[in-house]
């Protein structure tokens, strides 16, 4: 099983060619939300085309999509795949997948919720950050963003098998990944 993770697109198109492949190879594609509108904080992203966007997302392999912060009620008339509101559980065998945005959580509560609801992987969003963090065989993952990052790389993950990755979508690098 191979998942696809990416978070904070916010309508932008320009990532969608640098991530192509990796959505054709995986199974599943985890979105931890912002996925249409920039929101009123975030500059315009430099391929801002909401209507692509969704069609991209409508026309590629099932996404399962946390509701983030700037994503509005509206954007489900235009997209085929829902938008969970506030969290999505998922559970590819031997893993339980717990999602959300998190735009109200501090890191020690997304590890409280992670043990409260006995996952192996908590994502989250909001950030623009990428973070991939272990503690007591639970794992904290942000894929950061591929669109408006707060650090120097577009990024993305991949959880395949038994590890989970997040890589440079411009460099086609791994910058980090653990065992699960």
């Amino acid at each position: 099983m191979k998942l696809l993770v990416m978070s904070d697109t916010h309508g932008d198109i320009s990532f969608w060619e640098h991530v192509r492949n990796f959505v054709e190879e995986s199974d599943y594609i985890i979105h931890a939300g912002d996925v249409l509108y920039h929101g009123p904080r975030n500059p315009l992203p430099s391929g801002y085309n909401p209507p692509k966007l969704a069609e991209l997302i409508n026309n590629s392999k099932p996404f399962f999509i946390a509701k983030g912060n700037c994503d509005a009620e509206v954007d489900q008339l235009v997209l085929s795949y829902p938008i969970a509101s506030p969290y999505i559980l998922l559970y590819f065998d031997p893993l339980k997948i717990l999602v959300t945005h998190g735009e109200d959580k501090e890191e020690k509560d997304l590890w409280n919720m992670a043990e409260k609801y006995d996952v192996n992987v908590l994502i989250f969003g909001h950030i623009h950050t990428p973070v991939l963090k272990k503690e007591k065989n639970r794992i904290l993952l942000n894929p950061g963003s591929p669109s408006l990052p707060k650090v120097p790389h577009k990024t993305i993950a991949l959880i395949d098998g038994k590890k989970i990755s997040i890589l440079d979508i411009i460099n086609k690098k791994e910058l980090y990944s653990l065992e699960v």
